[in-house]
């Protein structure tokens, strides 16, 4: 569905003075600095400016593509389509065809945001007891997670569909020739995907012997800096690029990933032919709030993004975050505080929609935000936040998930102004470690609860048949009053992307900083739990003060992906985030 943009929004940017474009880079051309061969570490980012189109995602051979085709006069969902099959083959740990995906696109001349559901659908035939041991006990996640059992159906290639049906301008074809030609010709290993592999973040990856001989030829895990080709993966594209979404959901792919999940030793899965068969990708209405003189979009469920973004940027309103300095104390306990009490609400009210009733206009409703907002206390940390009252939905139990930091965005503006904000995930680190046909199968079925019902209340986010998960995927955009489109924003991070996400606009529309500097700020997290703070950034020194306010802090590694675009009078600016090996490039 799309939406008429006529959301009141905001004064145009007016403080991108001197010191938000200092330490920028012009980019024209593809230059050395992101050469996709020289690029086999992360290396700290500057912020790109460029005048006509932008791509920022998070590798430079899947950059370069998107690069290309939106240099040949393709459209920003062409460009998309390039840079996800690229990253198929070159960010495997991530995202790609045998995941999920959800996008937003803003169409310049029409004024209207439209948002693809890609999620991953369960099997026909699962229900609340999909995740029950032989004891008929709850599995541990680390148990469901390898195999067949989590694995849904993939929606990445259903959504590119339909966004190119509506929004392509090149042939779909033109737009796997990057990644079939990488494929065949090889890439040159990160040492991200090194150290990944190498660390075993996934203990089960090379448990299927497909993911072992292609992770760990030899017996050795995939060595930075080797030459690595994917001809199974060269080949399946090849056959959706020449017949379409078809390929992929019937015919011989299909038949291939079902034999993989079905059987899966030790944990075979239920999805069938004919779940492949039926899988649809589902335009929905995005989900659209004020924020100060602003307008944000964003994803409406089964995304959680959205709802609880603006949840907390709307909790947030009230203590003008303006008047403190970025990253003082008290402006990230009041963070941490909004933070609570939106991850409350999500907690318990939010699951896919066609199977539960979202109380959206409800939670987004401003005086219940503002009487929400009024429990923040300036001196103390409330401690674990209930939901808020919404009565007509409070028959359920609020069930817990366990979502794994392996996720992507990628962020694009092309030269006639239209827009996508897309996230895309396979779910934990190599996904299901199921590989088929040269790319890994998701295993997103475990962002479901794994209990049915607690305390006798059912749970929102339980699992059933032909449900879609609850994700937290966020991707993001930002209007001015003129209802001109003025940032393009998202992040991985498992159920913290949508604190990461928070944290960039909150430092630029609150803040002022340039996008690459709002990215660059120390992530902080809070879901209604402990307060975590980045390792080895300075967001470690406000520790002592928040622990003083009753915080548990824990500081750890909080591994965002942020890429973004800021639309400004003077042209584009991208960021793309220095934890990660991606890149901004544009013309």
């Amino acid at each position: 569905m799309k939406i008429q943009y006529f959301l009141a929004g905001c004064l145009f940017f007016s403080f991108f003075g001197s010191h938000c474009v200092a330490n920028t880079v012009t980019s024209t051309v593809i230059n050395e600095t992101r050469d996709p061969e020289a690029a086999t570490g992360v290396i700290e980012k500057s912020l790109v400016e460029s005048k006509k189109f932008q791509v920022s995602a998070a590798n430079p051979y899947a950059v370069k593509a998107g690069y290309r085709v939106l240099k040949a006069g393709g459209s920003a969902v062409d460009a998309a389509i390039a840079v996800q099959m690229v990253l198929t083959l070159v960010e495997p740990q991530s995202s790609g065809i045998g995941g999920g995906t959800f996008i937003l696109h803003w169409d310049e001349k029409e004024k209207t945001v439209t948002s693809w559901d890609g999620r991953e659908t369960a099997p026909s035939s699962a229900d609340g007891d999909l995740f029950l041991d032989d004891n008929g006990k709850l599995m541990s996640w680390w148990d469901a997670l390898a195999g067949g059992r989590s694995v849904g159906a993939p929606g990445v290639i259903a959504a590119l569909s339909k966004a190119h049906e509506s929004q392509g301008k090149l042939p779909w074809a033109s737009l796997f020739k990057d990644a079939i030609d990488l494929s065949e010709k090889g890439f040159i290993v990160s040492a991200r995907l090194h150290q990944l592999i190498a660390k075993k973040t996934n203990p089960s990856l090379g448990h299927y012997a497909e993911a072992k001989e292609y992770f760990f030829p030899n017996g050795e895990p995939l060595q930075t800096g080797a030459r690595h080709k994917n001809p199974k993966l060269a080949a399946t594209l090849k056959l959706i690029a020449q017949k379409g979404p078809k390929a992929f959901y019937q015919g011989e792919i299909a038949a291939d990933i079902i034999s993989a999940v079905q059987g899966a030793k030790d944990n075979p899965g239920l999805l069938t032919k004919a779940d492949l068969q039926a899988y649809e990708s589902i335009e929905r209405e995005p989900v659209c709030s004020p924020y100060h003189q602003y307008t944000i979009c964003g994803m409406g469920s089964p995304s959680s993004g959205g709802i609880t973004l603006i949840q907390i940027l709307s909790l947030l309103e009230p203590f003008k975050l303006s008047n403190y300095k970025p990253m003082d104390t008290e402006a990230v306990h009041l963070f941490s505080q909004a933070s609570r009490l939106a991850y409350a609400d999500r907690d318990l009210f939010i699951a896919d929609s066609d199977f539960v009733k979202v109380p959206l206009s409800d939670l987004l409703n401003k005086s219940y935000l503002k009487h929400r907002s009024q429990l923040i206390k300036n001196n103390s940390d409330m401690g674990k936040a209930k939901a808020g009252a919404i009565p007509q939905v409070l028959s359920f139990s609020e069930g817990s998930t366990l979502a794994q930091p392996s996720t992507s965005h990628i962020s694009i503006v092309d030269s006639e102004g239209n827009a996508v904000s897309m996230t895309t995930s396979i779910e934990m680190a190599f996904g299901s470690t199921l590989m088929v046909r040269g790319f890994l199968l998701n295993n997103q079925l475990t962002d479901f609860s794994f209990a049915k019902e607690i305390n006798g209340k059912p749970v929102a986010n339980r699992v059933e048949g032909n449900k879609r998960p609850r994700s937290s995927m966020a991707p993001t955009m930002v209007f001015n009053q003129d209802h001109q489109l003025m940032m393009v924003i998202g992040s991985p991070g498992g159920s913290r992307i949508i604190n990461y996400v928070a944290k960039t606009l909150i430092g630029v529309l609150d803040w002022g900083l340039n996008i690459q500097q709002a990215i660059d700020l120390p992530n902080i997290s809070n879901r209604n739990g402990d307060t975590d703070l980045e390792l080895g950034t300075d967001a470690t020194k406000l520790q002592s003060s928040l622990e003083k306010k009753g915080h548990v802090v824990k500081v750890r590694e909080l591994n965002s992906g942020l890429h973004g675009i800021v639309i400004t009078p003077k042209g584009l600016q991208g960021g793309a985030d220095s934890r990660r090996e991606g890149v901004v490039l544009g013309d």
